[in-house]
């Protein structure tokens, strides 16, 4: 409940922020703003992520890294908005909606079978997915799938009030200096 009010004050607060961005996309790509994916949630259900559209309406529905020259396909607003993690504003209505919380795993893709098997073996699937996490903090983009999982389920046994808030801090630190972002 707690993570639901937060996150509805936070797009209140973030008004300004989720307009001009909207109106940046909208300028340079027209409608939608928002890109929807689905996406693994707690315990392998699936859901629509909701995110700020970075990439062209052309382009192919593939994980970046798997796009031959992904630059071809970024919006100018789209390099921008993934630097500073702004993309993943609109997270905040799954927070709203239930089917996320601000500090957990990110949800995997629909089509990460090799992640999700890992996630279920370790109980990991068993955790909302969160917009951070402490995978995210410690590696992100640079990280295997099995390191990833080891540190979700790090996550799974340490969970509290108290860590959750040092991985928020230590979100803002990595956004501040793109720490972790390859794409």
């Amino acid at each position: 409940m707690l993570n639901r009010l937060f996150a509805f004050i936070l797009i209140i607060l973030f008004s300004p922020i989720f307009i001009f961005v909207a109106i940046a996309i909208i300028i340079e790509d027209g409608f939608p703003v928002f890109f929807t994916q689905k996406r693994v949630g707690i315990n392998y259900s699936f859901f629509k992520i909701y995110k700020f559209r970075s990439m062209k309406k052309d382009t192919p529905n593939v994980a970046t890294h798997l796009l031959t020259n992904p630059d071809q396909y970024l919006l100018k607003i789209g390099k921008f908005i993934r630097k500073t993690s702004l993309d993943e504003l609109p997270n905040l209505i799954n927070i709203i909606k239930g089917e996320m919380v601000f500090v957990g795993p990110r949800p995997a893709l629909y089509n990460q079978d090799d992640l999700m098997d890992f996630r279920v073996a370790t109980g990991v699937s068993k955790l909302k997915p969160g917009i951070t996490g402490w995978a995210q903090i410690n590696g992100r983009d640079e990280i295997s799938i099995a390191q990833k999982v080891q540190l979700e389920q790090e996550y799974l046994y340490r969970k509290s009030i108290l860590f959750d808030f040092e991985i928020i801090v230590k979100t803002f630190t990595n956004v501040l200096f793109s720490k972790g972002v390859s794409h």
